[in-house]
């Protein structure tokens, strides 16, 4: 596979006009307020699995409309002081998996949460948070479900949940709430850079061949799902074209990205034909915080780093997680 996108010098200073509505953080502050509204009701049930080295929780809290979203919460084993966490989101169709699948972040003797995706899980990893809000004439998939209004998007509920998933995870008294990092790859990714956005006290950002960013470019490029949903939907809705980018504007990695400001690392795949890099380096060109860099894989496609990437992230982070009363736990080492 090729490169298709614009040559790395030019992506490094891409910064597309692409203004956020009038009313972006009012919608947002407003969705917030809302969520909050309720409580957030976390519950964490022990699962017994023959995995001695950590402790797995089943979490249930309270997402969007006091919805219930599943997610795991997994420990070190043996107690102690409260732990730096992770808060992980799962890519496009995944679901919060099994357990075993989300280890590596204990293993470094972290926390780590693991937020399912509601509506998802049938795609790679299962979940089981089901999606109870219907939608209008939708592709299939999830990109256009509701995409005719903002406040009935389906990524206006995700993005919620997410949010929601860091103050879960806070709640818990092993888990060190002054701590707390996101990461995610893809649509994962792209979720993490939301909550970057909506939530301004974050450890730390790590954020993976970001999907959910610069739609208008990013549908236009590519013929990949998932965001060709969005131009077969157009296809069939041509008078649907401005209501609907109009929609996407507010759910724009890019826009987040120049609301965040905790310290970030980036991944982009330069023959990432899925996520064209362009749509990447809006987001991390964009990003408010100063400490932030990107990893760039020349011969990579969606995969981005993979493996590498992960131990370049295992190096990266103990050094964002330190603590700021002068003395460093041994899981921050």
């Amino acid at each position: 596979m090729s490169r298709f996108d614009l040559p790395l010098e030019e992506l490094r200073s891409y910064r597309p006009d692409l203004p956020a509505p009038d009313d972006f953080d009012a919608f947002w502050d407003g969705t917030l307020q809302e969520a909050r509204a309720s409580a957030i009701d976390v519950s964490f049930t022990p699962v017994d699995l023959p995995l001695p080295g950590v402790e797995v929780l089943d979490a249930t809290f309270a997402g969007f409309g006091g919805h219930p979203v599943k997610g795991w919460l997994i420990l070190p084993a043996g107690g102690g002081e409260p732990l730096p966490t992770v808060v992980k989101y799962i890519g496009y169709n995944g679901g919060r998996g099994l357990p075993h699948e989300h280890l590596l972040w204990a293993a470094a003797g972290f926390a780590c949460f693991v937020m399912d995706t509601r509506g998802q899980g049938s795609g790679g990893s299962v979940g089981d948070t089901p999606d109870p809000v219907g939608s209008t004439p939708a592709q299939p998939g999830q990109m256009t479900r509701g995409i005719g209004d903002r406040h009935g998007y389906y990524y206006r509920r995700v993005f919620t949940d997410a949010v929601r998933a860091v103050e879960a995870a806070r709640s818990h008294p092993r888990v060190d709430a002054s701590r707390v990092a996101v990461a995610g790859g893809s649509q994962g990714g792209g979720i993490t850079l939301a909550v970057a956005g909506l939530v301004p006290d974050l450890a730390a950002v790590a954020v993976d061949v970001p999907f959910l960013c610069h739609f208008q470019r990013a549908v236009s490029l590519t013929d990949r799902d998932p965001y060709r949903e969005v131009a077969r939907y157009l296809r069939a809705h041509r008078d649907h074209t401005d209501q609907v980018f109009r929609t996407l504007s507010y759910f724009d990695g890019v826009h987040f990205a120049a609301r965040a400001t905790a310290p970030a690392l980036f991944s982009v795949g330069l023959e990432d034909q899925t996520c064209p890099p362009s749509t990447v380096f809006a987001a991390f060109n964009a990003y408010r915080g100063t400490d932030k860099s990107i990893e760039v894989y020349p011969f990579n496609d969606h995969e981005g780093g993979g493996p590498f990437q992960s131990l370049r992230q295992l190096h990266w982070l103990p050094s964002r997680f330190a603590p700021t009363t002068g003395t460093e736990t041994g899981s921050a080492r």
